[in-house]
């Protein structure tokens, strides 16, 4: 399927979405929605890999069949499934009982089942707690198929869900969908609902362009950057995660067999299950991410509380959009924090440096880290003064590049990205001023491929442009108090043109004659006629 029939079927969806929902939340509906096309895709792959495993016996379907295939298998293969259920486990990871297959649960919403629903919540806890090997327990604690929302009675929700099935059912029909586009899909109806949601969005979404800048920037070589893109990272964390798509685009970069082992952590419950669901769509199978469900700030994660330095887990890379500006409420025993004791709390009214050394506390040696952040990193005083001082003498800070405001759909504030390192081989920083290069749409602003680009190819190769982008030595910078604002730095106003004054006056004395011969000869004119004199 190409990328406009990709579009076109997302575009599809959201219209189904946005029909269907009526007065239901953007939000509430969102975990319909993508709870149905999650299953449509485990059910997809699942019978897909069964086709294959079963070969001849896998049974034909006549015209007037609408269920599953594997629906038939099961009924006249008793005695063979718990073996063909263990080799699906060992290919797929997964396995999922027949009632709970899409197309089933699809017959069911066309005829109108009164016991849809029931089966939905039974296919739901079937998924989270039988059919992986690892428990994925409360996938969909968020989707609350009682909810007075879809309808005021039992028979009521029920003969809701039939219709927003049916009709999604109907909508996927007419195309040709695969694991990919079923993930490309899910990518843009994420998008959507987050460009609906308004700040709240803030909380799960990154647009797909500045992933793109910072998952090109971490698999580039950490040392070397010119050289090209890492061959293989072991593993990389994003410890404010939200729906995953950072780190899936980190994963696209590098390729399906690029990256050992994804982390990821998220806070709000609801975003962490669709960051779940998110990496399963994409094709990432359960042994190959870990997602937390926990407070970052908190270090709530027990993989990442280790204190014995030999053994704190570390990443090849680190990417993350945390919430900008975010008040917390630290403690006097986290200033004792390893991740904090040798930088300094970061103040209660903005947790930005909080985060950072957060994540840069668990980067490796040769690793990169990158995040946003609100400009006033750059800037501020107090404890954030110290924190950056401290970053910028120890070499840490490699790259401060400065976006354009209205990028994102929670805030309309111009931000930053920052790559750090813990060994970097530059004694400079190179500053990218990229706040004026970019393309107006409705909403937003809109960073085009020939922007990113630019961007990442000045990071890459450490390029220096008029207006654009400069490194800055050391000395430049401990003579600006250590304050990063990159207008001090590469200031995009244009120089004014020079203005030669003896040539101006030369001008001036000139039009000034002509205009003294002018009036005396209307004058002349004006006395013939016998008419008052002009002054």
């Amino acid at each position: 399927m190409t990328d406009l029939e990709k579009q076109k079927l997302g575009k599809t969806l959201w219209a189904i979405a946005d029909q269907l929902r009526g007065a239901m939340n953007a939000d509430d509906f969102r975990d319909y929605m993508l709870a149905f096309l999650f299953l449509r895709y485990l059910s997809d792959n699942y019978e897909t890999a069964a086709k294959k495993e079963l070969g001849s016996e896998y049974p034909k379907l006549l015209p007037e069949d609408r269920l599953s295939p594997l629906s038939f298998w099961y009924a006249d293969n008793a005695a063979d499934v718990p073996e063909f259920e263990k080799q699906m486990r060992r290919k797929v990871h997964y396995v999922i009982e027949p009632p709970y297959l899409w197309d089933n649960i699809v017959e069911m919403a066309r005829i109108q089942d009164d016991d849809l629903l029931t089966t939905l919540q039974s296919g739901f806890k079937h998924i989270e707690t039988e059919s992986f090997a690892s428990t994925f327990k409360g996938l969909f604690s968020e989707i609350n198929l009682a909810s007075e929302k879809l309808g005021k009675t039992l028979k009521e929700r029920n003969a809701r869900l039939c219709k927003i099935i049916a009709e999604i059912a109907k909508g996927l029909r007419q195309f040709s969908t695969d694991s990919d586009t079923l993930g490309d899909a899910y990518e843009y109806l994420i998008g959507q609902f987050a460009a609906g949601s308004g700040k709240k969005a803030g909380e799960f979404y990154t647009p797909q362009p500045i992933s793109t800048i910072l998952s090109a920037i971490v698999t580039l070589d950490g040392q070397e950057p010119a050289t090209g893109q890492r061959s293989h990272l072991d593993s990389v964390l994003d410890f404010a995660c939200g729906s995953g798509s950072l780190l899936l685009n980190v994963r696209h970069r590098m390729g399906p067999h690029g990256i050992g082992k994804i982390h990821g952590q998220e806070k709000n419950i609801t975003t962490y299950n669709l960051a779940r669901m998110n990496m399963l769509l994409h094709g990432v199978k359960d042994s190959e991410f870990d997602i937390f469900h926990g407070d970052t700030l908190l270090n709530e994660w027990d993989a990442l509380r280790e204190t014995n330095p030999a053994k704190i887990p570390k990443f090849d890379a680190v990417v993350a959009n945390p919430p900008f500006s975010y008040r917390w409420e630290p403690s006097e025993s986290l200033s004792e924090d390893m991740r904090f004791k040798n930088y300094g709390l970061a103040p209660k009214s903005a947790a930005d440096f909080a985060f950072l050394l957060h994540g840069f506390h668990f980067l490796k040696q040769d690793g990169v880290m990158a995040i946003i952040l609100p400009h006033g990193v750059l800037f501020r005083g107090g404890a954030e003064a110290r924190i950056r001082t401290k970053l910028i003498k120890d070499g840490h800070i490699d790259t401060v590049i400065g976006l354009p405001a209205n990028l994102f759909f929670s805030t309309g504030i111009p931000v930053c990205i920052l790559v750090l390192k813990k060994c970097k081989k530059p004694d400079d920083v190179l500053f990218i001023n990229a706040a004026e290069e970019y393309d107006k749409a409705k909403r937003q602003n809109v960073l085009q491929p020939e922007h990113i680009n630019k961007i990442i190819g000045t990071y890459q190769f450490r390029k220096e442009e008029q207006r654009y982008s400069r490194r800055v030595s050391m000395e430049e910078i401990e003579k600006n108090d250590f304050n990063l604002n990159i207008s001090r730095y590469v200031s995009t106003a244009e120089d004014e043109e020079e203005i030669d004054l003896a040539k101006v006056h030369a001008e001036l004395v000139t039009l000034d004659q002509k205009i003294k011969t002018a009036t005396q000869q209307h004058n002349e004119f004006l006395k013939e006629l016998g008419l008052p004199l002009l002054p």
